[in-house]
């Protein structure tokens, strides 16, 4: 570590992140290289069959291959630094690096927050507004939908980031995080942060309890109207077309509160640590799988890209009767 600390320059960060458990780290690296290739090929995977497949071309696809995307960037964005700096040993990164990865970062999980509220609006309108669904969420709408998510995630990152570069920081550069999130960096900044952390609550205000808000009363519609529906198979079937989406917000919303809903004299490097590597690596990882697995029409499409469904039919051609 001493080592480490005396090849940092002073316009450099120190990641520590993991490097306080050096014999944990060749097990680290293999897990964390697993979990980044699922991740990748998973989220791709969604995106080449809903592309490919004209019965997955509904809103709720769209938005789905946008979220895809939008977890692919996210982990490129964190874990390649992570598995170079396990694998080199040399933990640093410049100002203007960690910089750059934090915006990303910050956009990136953002826009997962307003894509998931407007998945949750999707499925308050396929639900509670069925006959109308086809009118509002028309291609334009959902364009308007996914564009916004991504310029309002863009200015909201960006005017975060344009602030925390005109601080300065104090002579020790250590991180005690894997990457370059915020409130680690905000505990190392010798100017005054009061503005900037009124700021930045204003702002999970409006990207975190806004869009949250937005989910909570699109779920407390389809509940109510899910108890209006007399059979028992009934009420499975029209939740069961929102259960995916919703066990992917529940994962999202406990480890985000958990870290960020806080002030930054409280913030505990070991909890953000291990809530950290839960959302920047593991829901993005789960997110293919609980889309895919419980959704027959996008397990279709899947096999279909992969020539697993070729395969079967072939099989069940030459099987006997």
């Amino acid at each position: 570590m001493t080592e480490i600390r005396n090849r940092t320059s002073l316009s450099d960060f120190l990641l520590l992140g993991f490097s306080q458990h050096p014999e944990q780290q060749p097990l680290l690296f293999g897990l964390f290289l697993a979990v980044y290739l699922v991740t990748v090929l998973g989220n791709l995977l969604i995106i080449l069959a809903i592309s490919s497949d004209p019965r997955l071309h509904t809103p709720m696809c769209f938005f789905l291959a946008n979220l895809s995307f939008t977890d692919t960037c996210f982990s490129c964005t964190i874990v390649p630094k992570v598995l170079l700096n396990i694998r080199t040993q040399h933990c640093t990164i410049s100002h203007t690096g960690c910089l750059v990865q934090m915006f990303f970062f910050m956009e990136l999980a953002l826009l997962d927050d307003f894509l998931l509220a407007v998945m949750a609006y999707d499925r308050y309108v396929a639900i509670c507004l069925p006959l109308r669904y086809t009118t509002i969420m028309g291609p334009q709408r959902c364009l308007l939908l996914v564009a916004t998510s991504w310029l309002s995630s863009h200015l909201l990152a960006f005017s975060l980031c344009l602030l925390m570069s005109q601080f300065s920081f104090c002579a020790s550069h250590a991180i005690p995080h894997f990457f370059c999130d915020l409130l680690p960096l905000l505990k190392l900044a010798c100017s005054d942060t009061h503005i900037f952390q009124l700021m930045m609550f204003a702002e999970a205000a409006l990207s975190g309890v806004v869009p949250l808000t937005c989910v909570l009363v699109s779920y407390a519609h389809i509940i109510h109207t899910i108890l209006r529906i007399p059979s028992a198979g009934g009420k499975h079937k029209v939740f069961s077309t929102c259960g995916s989406h919703l066990t992917v917000v529940t994962l999202f919303y406990r480890t985000v509160f958990l870290v960020y809903f806080q002030p930054s004299s409280s913030y505990s490097a070991d909890t953000g640590v291990v809530a950290s590597v839960v959302y920047t690596m593991v829901t993005p990882m789960l997110n293919p799988f609980i889309y895919s697995l419980r959704n027959s029409d996008m397990k279709g499409a899947l096999w279909r890209l992969l020539g697993w469904g070729r395969w079967s039919s072939v099989a069940c051609h030459f099987s006997p009767v």
